[in-house]
């Protein structure tokens, strides 16, 4: 995972700078130093700051790169978030490259941690969704465990997930989740969508080990979670808001998955100011 971070730090670069900073290039001498400060103008959820780190590395990498917090940190708005010192070159060109990473991942693990907190005190995990930005996967799901909550399936590799689709071309989810034990590890766990009661006893039949309830309301999961009866984990999805979580935590669910931590969140502002030594 961490080449490909790498990667896609090196593609952003020459999105960015392409073949040359016609701007720098012309007003900077190649050997003149400056000194930068990453700010925050706004409160905020620290996620990324490594991965500025490696963008400015990736242009020179004797740079001097100072957080003065750690990913994870609330931090409060006007506060200095890095100190860096370098060719004053480097800091131009790396700029806008190293505050779009920071700023997408942080503004992440902000908003993740305002549904955290709507849900503190109860058993309930909230998870993400592979609702992500292509090539960014890694990193998303890195700022939603910043911001306090979990990661459901990285990608289509790793957990057997039986949704609609399946279950249509599959003849029922009997046969969906029996075909699909015959070929897996049994150390793979099995979870399936229900969009219906009938979905629900369905699954328990075919032995499920997690049941998403789909777009469901309140009144409905309640007494999907009583059929359940503890035989299953029991996954909500679906249209899932910061305002009706905490309703949705008290029907005894245990998994929330919600696609807005990812493809809704707003980036942070923050700003990098720049001088010469």
């Amino acid at each position: 995972m961490m080449h490909a971070i790498e990667d896609l730090i090196q593609l952003a670069l020459k999105e960015d700078i392409g073949p040359g900073d016609i701007t720098t290039d012309n007003l900077v001498a190649p050997d003149t130093r400056g000194r930068g400060r990453i700010v925050a103008k706004q409160d905020l959820v620290a996620a990324g700051l490594q991965v500025a780190e490696k963008v400015f590395r990736a242009l020179e990498p004797q740079i001097v790169f100072k957080a003065l917090y750690a990913d994870g940190d609330r931090i409060p708005a006007f506060r200095t978030v890095v100190k860096i010192e370098g060719t004053l070159g480097t800091l131009l060109r790396g700029e806008r490259t190293a505050l779009n990473f920071l700023q997408r991942m942080s503004g992440i693990a902000t908003q993740t941690r305002t549904f955290v907190e709507e849900v503190a005190g109860t058993s309930v995990k909230l998870v993400d969704t592979r609702k992500t930005t292509p090539g960014w996967r890694t990193l998303e799901k890195y700022a939603v465990r910043t911001g306090g909550a979990h990661n459901h399936r990285m990608g289509l590799y790793d957990g057997v997930l039986v949704k609609d689709n399946h279950i249509a071309v599959s003849g029922g989810i009997v046969n969906a989740v029996e075909k699909v034990r015959q070929k897996i590890s049994h150390l793979i766990k099995v979870e399936v969508e229900a969009a219906t009661f009938e979905d629900v006893k369905a699954a328990l039949a075919a032995g499920a080990d997690v049941i998403m309830l789909d777009n469901m309301d309140l009144d409905q999961i309640r007494q999907a979670v009583l059929l359940i009866g503890k035989r299953a984990l029991v996954e909500v999805s679906g249209n899932v808001t910061r305002e009706i979580l905490k309703e949705l935590a008290q029907t005894g669910v245990d998994l929330i998955s919600i696609g807005a931590l990812t493809h809704s969140a707003v980036a942070v502002d923050l700003s990098m100011k720049i001088e010469t030594c």
